[in-house]
């Protein structure tokens, strides 16, 4: 299914990126969001002349994080393997923020539609209540097939279930990749889903919300700004961190969360996950 679910098949595509990827992945996300941390941290009460902190001031940044991420204390992430080579970036820029972050993306699977989302709908109730996250971030798989119909009752019984639990939901569509062989037959539904899911989230305000992944990466996955490895499907950690960092921007939007600079996580150990090396990404 996945290439990651069929490696052997997969593996021969994937990119080797330079053995310099991990000071590409803070100098490519801290170059062009400069700006946006700026903001951030005026956000948080730090004016500029604090932007080389003390321990001190790093303290007083996170006192004030803590009194606005009230309501984004614990997340919990779904999603395809692409989602699972997010989830490193995701979870230290988030841990680095004060946040609670768990994944339970899945190589092969993640979905809540059809057959293959079958091992979703018997995971995500335990994690739901055991986990207890206050919100559910769910990207938009490249299994999310069906007709219309069953895509909206598909995100639906998601809403459902995660709002039963006393969570918000935030749908995130999926980034552009290559349609190749495997996902043609099904390439209608993959661009019909994203739709069918706006109209599940519009449907519920206030308990469901959805981000349009194209404002970070566009439309084409061939386009260098998709920043897909050469699979056509995956990112690597510069893609993975890129994403964290637009993903923090617009949940703080959301909950006044205000995320933590990028040049405090995006180099972290994080980079090193297995995840990237069964991609050959370095």
């Amino acid at each position: 299914m996945n290439n990651q679910t069929n490696p052997s098949a997969r593996r021969r595509r994937t990119v080797r990126f330079t053995a310099g990827i991990a000071l590409a992945t803070a100098t490519g996300v801290l170059g062009l969001t400069a700006c946006d941390d700026s903001d951030n941290k005026s956000t948080a009460g730090v004016g500029p002349s604090d932007s080389a902190a003390s321990s001190a001031g790093a303290g007083r940044e996170s006192a004030a994080a803590g009194d606005k991420n009230a309501k984004l204390a614990k997340v919990l992430w779904m999603g395809d393997s692409i989602g699972e080579v997010e989830a490193p970036a995701l979870g230290a820029a988030m841990k680095a923020g004060g946040i609670e972050f768990k994944s339970i993306a899945a190589a092969g699977g993640g979905g809540v539609i059809g057959e293959v989302a079958e091992p979703t709908w018997e995971q995500l109730p335990r994690e739901l209540g055991s986990y207890k996250p206050n919100v559910v971030v769910y990207q938009i798989t490249t299994y999310d097939w069906g007709k219309s119909e069953e895509q909206h009752a598909g995100y639906e019984r998601l809403v459902g279930t995660v709002t039963d639990a006393g969570a918000e939901l935030v749908i995130v569509s999926a980034p552009p990749f290559r349609i190749d062989d495997f996902y043609k037959p099904h390439e209608a539904e993959i661009k019909s889903a994203p739709k069918s899911a706006k109209d599940v989230a519009d449907k519920h305000p206030g308990r469901v919300r959805f981000l349009d992944a194209a404002a970070l990466w566009g439309t084409d996955g061939a386009a260098a700004k998709a920043q897909r490895s050469n699979d056509g499907i995956h990112s690597c950690q510069q893609g993975a961190a890129a994403f964290a960092h637009w993903l923090g921007k617009e949940l703080g939007k959301q909950y006044s969360f205000t995320p933590a600079a990028a040049d405090r996580w995006a180099t972290g150990s994080w980079t090193g996950d297995k995840v990237y090396a069964r991609l050959g990404c370095k």
